[in-house]
């Protein structure tokens, strides 16, 4: 049986990306539709060997829709989200929206897909944050065989992560730069060639950022609400691909031998061991994949039953667009 999808915000980077990536798995779909804002609409995107019209989201009739991948934006997700889950589709919204949601399921595949049981409440499913998945995947294996305690992370986040114009932006001040001209921020808070910036999303009455906010919102809410987290998020002068420091303590003892053991059994981790001929990973090398890969595991000697690892993610795939497939597969599989 083939299924209906909609793809929400088709002409963006992730809806793309969602669009690649269901021709890549194979998805068991009779009929693909773009949709986008009344600007987009008839234009063109790609879908495997043919193209697919896009449609207007606004005037669009979410009738016979199966299920909708969504990536348009917040404040549109929360207009037209709900009007397609009343017509009968499931919407895996890849916006931050509906994550804490107590009635939304919040779920990455390989750390809590029992929790998909539950879109039947409202038939949306939350996708979560980029830098939330990539690290909770990882800490997954980990904390079933030791249990987290605390956590301490440092992000390092590409640019596609704010989007299109974000990406552009990079490029248009980096060449600027080696033509004299001064860097003008319009999506950034300040220059990013050349430049990291401390700061992700809007600051917050306590001094830490949203991003840094949904990174320990989220993670209690898919991986155990007890595990106390320390988030620092930072923007960098690259275009696709999340990276990571993680310092983790965990209640029980364990080893960076039993740590790594793990993580190579891991569905979704690639583990890079130093010794190995890559040594360690960084975005540029990981662009294009879908795992998530940790390298520079070693153990913390400052605290008792501690472990830093690197890890690096394509966020426009596991951090977003592979996520919401994963997720849409095991409706299909188990649920509809």
């Amino acid at each position: 049986m083939g299924y209906k999808i909609a793809v929400v915000g088709a002409t963006g980077a992730v809806g793309r990306a969602m669009l690649d990536i269901l021709n890549e798995r194979s998805f068991p779909a009779d009929d693909v539709v773009a949709l986008a804002s009344a600007r987009s609409a008839g234009q063109e995107v790609s879908f495997g060997d043919r193209n697919l019209k896009v449609h207007d989201l606004a005037k669009f009739n979410f009738k016979g829709i199966d299920i909708v991948l969504s990536s348009p934006g917040a404040k549109i997700s929360a207009e037209y989200a709900p009007a397609a889950a009343k017509a009968g589709a499931v919407v895996i919204d890849n916006t931050s929206h509906f994550r804490m949601d107590p009635d939304v399921p919040l779920v990455v595949p390989e750390v809590n897909p029992a929790a998909l049981a539950d879109f039947s409440k409202r038939n949306i499913v939350a996708n979560p944050n980029c830098s939330t998945i990539q690290m909770v995947v990882a800490l997954k294996p980990l904390h079933d065989i030791a249990r987290i305690k605390r956590i301490v992370v440092c992000t390092y986040q590409s640019t596609s992560g704010a989007g299109k114009e974000a990406m552009d932006e990079l490029f248009s001040q980096t060449r600027g730069i080696y033509t004299n001209e001064t860097p003008r921020p319009e999506i950034f808070t300040k220059q990013i060639a050349f430049n990291i910036i401390p700061q992700i999303d809007d600051f917050m009455d306590d001094g830490m950022t949203k991003e840094e906010w949904k990174m320990v919102a989220e993670t209690k809410k898919i991986l155990d609400p007890s595990i106390r987290i320390s988030a620092s998020c930072c923007r960098v002068p690259v275009f696709v691909g999340h990276s990571e420091f993680v310092n983790v303590e965990f209640e029980n003892e364990i080893s960076a031998a039993q740590a790594k053991r793990a993580l190579r059994d891991a569905s979704g981790v690639t583990l890079i061991d130093r010794e190995s001929e890559m040594e360690y990973v960084t975005p540029a090398e990981i662009a294009g994949e879908d795992d998530v890969f940790v390298s520079r595991l070693r153990e913390d000697p400052s605290v008792e039953n501690g472990i830093n690892f690197w890890c690096a993610s394509d966020n426009l795939r596991k951090g977003a667009a592979l996520n919401a497939v994963q997720l849409a597969e095991l409706l299909v599989k188990k649920h509809l």
